[in-house]
């Protein structure tokens, strides 16, 4: 059986608590939580269509990868 990986700092146990936190949520408790992420200020939301997904995810990638490595730049 194949053993499964987890993002880096994650791990079946972590998982599982944002899972019981997600399911344990009422639905007026979602809400305000979704709400909540739109007054953010250190967020942006942005409409893009979903054939660029995998594109706009690589992009976002590559630069945490940079930012890692030491090259924070703007390309």
């Amino acid at each position: 059986m194949k053993q499964s990986r987890f993002p880096k700092g994650w791990d079946e146990d972590r998982v599982n608590r944002v899972l019981a936190n997600y399911e344990s949520q009422t639905e007026d408790e979602a809400i305000a939580e979704d709400e909540a992420a739109w007054e953010d200020s250190l967020q942006t939301y942005v409409e893009i269509p979903n054939d660029m997904l995998p594109t706009v995810r690589a992009l976002l990638a590559k630069r945490a990868e940079n930012i890692a490595n030491g090259k924070n730049f703007e390309a």
